[in-house]
Parts: structure tokens; C-alpha cells; sequence
């Protein structure tokens, strides 16, 4: 499938694809014989871990570590396994903060007492 096609079954941008191709956060994408990128079902589903690892928050930086221990196989299991853990547990307390937040929030819209039907319009 082309660029437009695999931007939209992962949710990147065409043009985010592109640059983390450029950053090395790819595997190598086949272009046809116009020159045009490929991409297999398999760089979907990268492209889609890869969209989900930066809308959890995971910086750049260890994204690139991640994929490149992917690259190097068998022998970056155990880190990359680690990076996810790390990255999960990073994600509970961010859940943990936010539930937190929202528990402030809803006393102090208590506090104001009942919405009043002029507040509505």
C-alpha cells in the first residue's frame, strides 16, 4: 500500500511517517518501480505501535532506543521488554495523578452548588 494508505490504517501522518523513517525508526520500506514507498502489513503494524508509543507520551528518544533494539533482534528482547514495563508503569501514575485531578475538580464544582438553568445557554 502507498503512504496515504498506510497513514491511514495507523493514524500517522504522511508526513510523520516520513520523518521517523528518516530518524531510522523504520525497517527498510520497499519502494515500487515509480519510486514510491510500500508498506507491507507488517510496517503497518509498526506504524501503529509506533503511533501509540507517542500518544502514551514516550519520548522520542527512547522510541529510537526501542526500535532499535527491535532492528537487532533476538538479542534486544529483554530491553525493549523493560522499555514497555518502564513506559506502563510511567502510565499508572500518570492514570493515578489524573483520577487525582479529577477528584479536585468534581469537589470544586460541588462547592459551587446545583447548576443553575441560565448556565445552560
Amino acid at each position: 500500500m502507498k503512504i496515504v494508505e498506510a497513514s491511514a490504517a495507523c493514524g500517522l501522518s504522511a508526513d510523520t511517517i516520513r520523518f521517523y523513517e528518516r530518524s531510522g525508526m523504520l525497517p527498510e520500506i520497499h519502494r515500487g518501480g515509480d519510486g514510491h514507498r510500500r508498506f507491507a502489513p507488517r510496517d503497518v503494524e509498526w506504524l501503529t505501535l509506533l503511533y501509540w508509543l507517542r500518544e502514551t507520551g514516550m519520548p522520542l528518544k527512547q522510541m529510537k532506543r526501542f526500535t532499535a533494539l527491535a532492528k537487532a533482534g533476538q538479542a534486544g528482547i529483554a530491553e525493549r521488554r523493560q522499555i514497555l514495563a518502564d513506559h506502563a508503569l510511567a502510565l499508572k501514575a500518570q492514570r493515578a495523578k489524573i483520577e487525582t485531578c479529577e477528584q479536585v475538580l468534581a469537589i470544586k464544582i460541588a462547592s459551587y452548588g446545583p447548576r443553575q438553568s441560565s448556565e445552560t445557554a
